[in-house]
């Protein structure tokens, strides 16, 4: 049973989950698949996140999840399961349209200390049973003992360096090789970096940029991020409360440069990274760079692309725009709206990037058209943030939350997430409706799971309303389909039925290639076969593929997303890092 009516909910939530921990510690112990089987329901998951074993997995089914369990429990010498009361109070809560249980526990293993989130069901025995697991190794923990036994005396070097003269030499590698290359200084590379430095790992960032943050700071103007500040925290430096609901660009980025500077990264700015080639015998890159002009070589151990999910612009080839005599800009290059003030702009596209720039175009006086080339989700912003409910509200802390976050299973989310959707479409329907009358075409992701599955698999494709939609609703922005472009013209787009619509200005809002697309140009065919895809969902891990894990070619790593995927899954990055440097793991997955 879930509640003891003779109880306290919290005294009967924890006696409940206690109860069970307890059972599924001794069934580990015995290495009973079949007692362990029983502790779970038929279409139960298990998430490890390098928990008890080095593998970034979901395992569906309750004879697999307990198979598993067993298996890589014993590898792991995972003992001690226990309730973690310090991080939550087992409590009641709605999980993709069921009620459950949550709790989190702690673990030890070979490795280290671990931690996990256990989703508990009423069966109609009246038992409860698992219906999600996840294990992870405890980060902070493992951290926290390093740093401890590091401990160094107060007592200082009043003739050494100070610690301004210490930060440049570690910046300049001058003599020395760091051990992580981080190519991207977006806030995944960032987060990388940081959790690399913690671990006892030197990391050193590269990028084009001329100033830390430009990846956010020279983008279009109206730009904000679409989900609630507290959703966004970096880790070990939250944003201040006085920080908007929705932080503009310029603030995202002067909060990355601040970052940088307190985290004590190590970053090059003004830093192409060209390529590398792999040494088999030495297990050591040759990343060939150019620095400010200066061709630099560096070896490090491991390369990390932190180049965005969204990071290189997709220009499509377009037959016959050659014919257009105006000007064509991708997204990625068009920064304000006022120099277009009174004149004609087409924008191609109609996900987020698309709508910011027809609504800024609009009020800047510019005669807008949006072109639409296949269907979008379209969600108000305010119900857009139901999807990230977890994080909103009073709670748990961020570390908590991230622990019951990371420990939902891609089967169980989209659960949850068409529930969500099907939810923001009824509180939209007015919206929709007029869209659709105005000739927007709309579509909600696969089997109506939403936008967060969307930038899962194809990073992009939809978009959040700040008022866009009701301007294309209104007619103020106009709207024609791409199929019903006959020909590029001189002076814009000549339409089937013979009209012209007119254009000094064509905007490429058409999105942005995957992180795998330089893969070819910068480390060679070889190694680019050798890797495969990068983002989407592998169907047997049912996890992103490539990303934030051991890949096939030893030393080369994948980080992007969000910034509350950076938070979560890049001490996963340096936990595994760490690990192949200490010989205990392997250098590819």
């Amino acid at each position: 049973m879930l509640d003891r009516p003779d109880l306290p909910p919290d005294e009967s939530h924890r006696e409940i989950t206690e109860a069970w921990l307890a059972a599924f510690r001794t069934a580990l112990e015995r290495r009973s698949a079949a007692e362990l089987s029983w502790l779970f329901v038929a279409d139960s998951h298990w998430r490890n996140l390098f928990g008890l074993s080095w593998q970034f997995a979901t395992f569906s089914g309750q004879r697999t999840v307990a198979a598993e369990l067993v298996a890589r429990s014993v590898w792991a010498r995972a003992h001690g399961f226990r309730l973690d009361t310090a991080r939550l109070l087992p409590r009641a809560a709605k999980v993709g349209g069921r009620e459950v249980l949550e709790a989190i526990f702690a673990f030890e293993t070979v490795n280290g200390p671990g931690y996990g989130a256990v989703r508990l069901l009423r069966e109609e025995d009246g038992v409860a049973r698992a219906w999600t697991i996840s294990t992870s190794l405890d980060f902070d923990a493992i951290c926290a003992a390093r740093e401890a036994a590091a401990a160094t005396s107060h007592i200082r070097d009043f003739a050494g360096p100070d610690w301004l003269e210490q930060r440049r030499v570690s910046a300049a590698y001058d003599d020395r090789d760091p051990d992580v290359l981080i190519v991207g200084g977006g806030h995944a590379g960032i987060s990388v970096a940081v959790e690399a430095r913690r671990i006892g790992l030197s990391a050193l960032v590269v990028d084009r940029m001329a100033r830390i943050g430009d990846n956010w700071r020279l983008r279009y103007r109206g730009l904000k991020l679409h989900n609630k500040t507290p959703v966004n925290h970096l880790r070990y430096l939250p944003f201040p409360r006085t920080f908007p609901d929705y932080i503009p660009k310029d603030q995202i980025a002067n909060w990355l440069e601040s970052y940088v500077d307190i985290m004590e990264v190590d970053f090059w700015t003004h830093t192409a990274f060209d390529g590398a080639d792999y040494n088999e015998a030495t297990q050591r890159w040759t990343a060939r760079l150019t620095r400010e002009g200066e061709v630099r070589t560096l070896k490090p151990k491991h390369i990390v692309l932190a180049t965005s999910v969204s990071g290189t612009p997709n220009i499509p080839e377009i037959e016959g725009i050659e014919n257009f005599q105006g000007e064509v800009l991708h997204s990625s290059g068009f920064k304000a709206g006022r120099e277009w003030a009174g004149r004609p702009v087409i924008v191609f596209g109609t996900g987020t990037s698309a709508h910011d720039i027809c609504q800024e175009l609009q009020a800047a006086g510019a005669d807008v058209t949006m072109v639409q080339r296949s269907p979008t989700m379209v969600v108000n912003v305010e119900p857009a943030q139901l999807y990230d409910k977890a994080y909103l509200g009073d709670g748990p802390s961020i570390a908590s939350r991230d622990i019951l976050n990371s420990g939902v299973p891609l089967p169980v989310m989209k659960l949850a997430h068409k529930l969500v959707t099907d939810e923001v479409k009824r509180l939209d329907a007015p919206l929709l409706t007029r869209l659709e009358a105005a000739g927007f075409r709309l579509e909600y992701g696969e089997d109506g799971t939403g936008w967060p599955l969307k930038f899962r698999t194809r990073g992009g494709g939809y978009y959040f309303n700040v008022g866009a939609s009701e301007l294309i609703a209104d007619g103020k922005i106009k709207l024609i389909q791409a199929a019903d472009i006959e020909a590029y013209v001189a002076d814009g787009l000549k339409l089937r039925d013979g009209t012209v619509r007119k254009a000094d200005l064509l905007v490429l809002a058409t999105g942005y290639k995957g992180p795998d697309h330089l893969l070819t140009q910068l480390f060679g065919a070889e190694v680019a076969t050798r890797v495969g895809r990068v983002w989407g969902f592998d169907d047997a891990t049912s996890e992103l593929r490539n990303m934030w894990t051991r890949t096939p070619q030893p030393g080369l790593w994948f980080v992007g997303g969000a910034f509350s995927q950076a938070r979560i899954y890049s001490r996963y990055v340096a936990l595994q890092i760490d690990a192949i440097e200490a010989g205990r793991l392997a250098k590819a997955g």
